[in-house]
């Protein structure tokens, strides 16, 4: 069994005709600049690319297929260059008379040719086919089958953020309400919770979790993601990761300390000032409240038994966030170890010494070992290493 990391929630900006994909997406954010800076400097093995749906991107997928660059895998995705595996997805938001308030999905498809039946039975339910997140109007359940047709994957995305999640608009409290739960593969906890606070949920107990970094830059790419324990990296070597069976499965999650989210804490709109429990800002008066994800987690708790065993949730802070560790510094660190995961995960503190000043090395070894302060974030402001 060999381990593979992967980041199944990158966004694309741009399609090759230079076409808006993702609106707030960066522009460098291509097809092509996923999968090189994926496998270069960040050391991805797994991507999940969730604009699959989009003509653009189906068009560019299909030219690199073309070149024998980018290969479909017998066993499901396709293989960039013997480097990177793509699992092409699709991001859409369900809206109807269940859900009280847009929720966001994730579907995997195994193939091409299952992604393009999806568009072309999706077109007619959006907007516009060529973005990405678009609202599908049609029900949740009615597109969990369509996907589950397909032989696809379906799993709700950020679950307790604010905006556009299943329970963070704090109307649903049960996700029967919108989806069939047999139909649920897994659940995208998003980056302002872990496994610990997820687990305060019952129904969620029997559910994989999964941590991605809904990338909307190059260098967003795997600030949460998974260690998978895979024969290979294919898209039925993930299904069977999700199941647990024969020796597959997710062997750690990688995500930000829950408090460095933007939405952790709670927070008024207007002025910014933390409320706490109170529903009325103590600061401004207003009442326009962003609920935080550890105050809806607070409101959904409802275990009353010990959780399921898990694999370990570790806290993982993105080499961006540390203090003084800025472009020049982190070339540095990549010329020497390659990729950002062998600096995260392999470096000795005596290596980064010979590159880095003491102070940094070390705050890469207080990262790796969970040991760093954090200032809680909240309101759409992330949280600050201390």
């Amino acid at each position: 069994m060999n381990s593979y990391y992967a980041d199944l929630h990158i966004h694309i900006g741009r399609d090759l005709h230079g076409r808006p994909v993702k609106i707030t997406g960066a522009k460098s954010l291509t097809l092509q600049n996923i999968l090189e800076f994926s496998m270069g400097q960040k050391g991805v093995d797994i991507v999940g690319i969730i604009d699959c749906h989009s003509p653009g991107v189906i068009e560019e997928i299909d030219l690199l297929t073309s070149t024998d660059d980018l290969m479909p895998h017998s066993g499901g995705g396709l293989i960039y260059k013997d480097a990177v595996t793509l699992i092409p997805g699709s991001e859409l938001e369900v809206y109807d008379e269940n859900c009280k308030g847009p929720v966001h999905v994730l579907a995997y498809f195994p193939t091409m040719e299952k992604m393009k039946n999806f568009s072309d039975w999706l077109g007619p339910y959006v907007t516009n086919i060529h973005l990405s997140s678009q609202r599908v109007y049609i029900d949740g359940k009615t597109l969990q089958g369509k996907v589950k047709e397909l032989d696809g994957l379906f799993i709700p995305a950020h679950v307790f953020t604010p905006f556009k999640s299943l329970f963070g608009k704090g109307v649903v409290s049960s996700l029967k309400e919108v989806f069939d739960p047999e139909l649920i593969d897994a659940i995208e906890l998003g980056l302002s919770a872990d496994t610990t606070m997820a687990d305060q949920i019952l129904e969620l107990h029997s559910y994989p979790f999964l941590t991605n970094s809904d990338a909307h830059s190059l260098q967003k790419i795997a600030r949460e993601y998974q260690e998978l324990e895979l024969n290979e990296p294919t898209f039925q070597e993930f299904v069977y990761a999700l199941k647990g069976w024969e020796g597959r499965g997710i062997k750690s999650n990688y995500g930000l300390d829950p408090l460095l989210g933007k939405y952790h804490e709670t927070s008024c709109a207007d002025c910014g000032s933390r409320p706490g429990h109170e529903r009325i800002c103590p600061i401004c008066g207003s009442r326009k409240l962003i609920k935080g994800v550890s105050k809806r987690i607070e409101e959904l708790s409802s275990y009353s038994t010990e959780p399921p065993i898990r694999p370990p949730y570790i806290h993982q802070v993105p080499l961006e966030f540390l203090p003084g560790l800025g472009p020049k510094t982190l070339n540095k660190l990549l010329a020497r170890f390659g990729t950002e995961m062998a600096i995260i995960h392999d470096s000795k503190w005596e290596e980064l010494n010979e590159i880095v000043p003491a102070k940094i090395a070390e705050l890469i070894m207080e990262a790796r070992n969970g040991a760093l302060k954090v200032r809680p974030g909240g309101g759409g402001v992330y949280g600050k290493i201390e």
